[in-house]
């Protein structure tokens, strides 16, 4: 009986010696998924902010960009844009109520904001499956001129 025992007690003792290197080695692989993670979202944005990355040559003009259209808001099915393109003379009557709230969160704010502080005052938990929706309204709201988004990620009333 007290061989089993004496094997068992080795047999846990050198696994435990196994796995140290292993957990060190798990934690430095976490740590470098956290780091890949950071950096996509970082590229993510520099993507936004210089457009792709992409840079004019010099050889071939850029076309211009075609005038918004505007757009009126009714109640209807899908399709619908929540976020019309800003144009001259539209007022804030055109955008839901959620939008129009997130626009007076922005103007309100003493300088920039960024999407967790919207999300914060909108009263939704700081989690990214919170915050990454109102991340997207304010980019909506910024592509269509409504706001204007600096390099930062972050957003002032136009």
């Amino acid at each position: 009986m007290t061989d089993v025992l004496t094997w068992t007690v080795q047999q846990r003792l050198e696994l435990e010696e196994r796995a140290e290197p292993l957990r060190k080695e798990l934690a430095g692989v976490e740590s470098q998924l956290t780091r890949l993670d950071a950096a996509e979202v970082v590229f993510g944005q520099w993507v936004e902010a210089t457009g792709c990355g992409r840079r004019s040559s010099g050889i071939v003009p850029p076309e211009p960009e075609p005038e918004p259209e505007p757009v009126r808001v009714v109640a209807g099915p899908g399709g619908m844009r929540l976020a019309p393109a800003r144009a001259e003379g539209m007022g804030v009557e055109v955008r839901t109520s959620e939008y129009r709230r997130i626009m007076e969160i922005v103007a309100d704010a003493d300088g920039s904001v960024m999407a967790k502080d919207v999300a914060r005052a909108l009263g939704r938990e700081l989690t990214p499956g919170k915050v990454e929706p109102v991340r997207g309204q304010l980019r909506k709201l910024a592509d269509r001129g409504w706001l204007t988004r600096t390099g930062a990620g972050r957003y002032l009333p136009r």
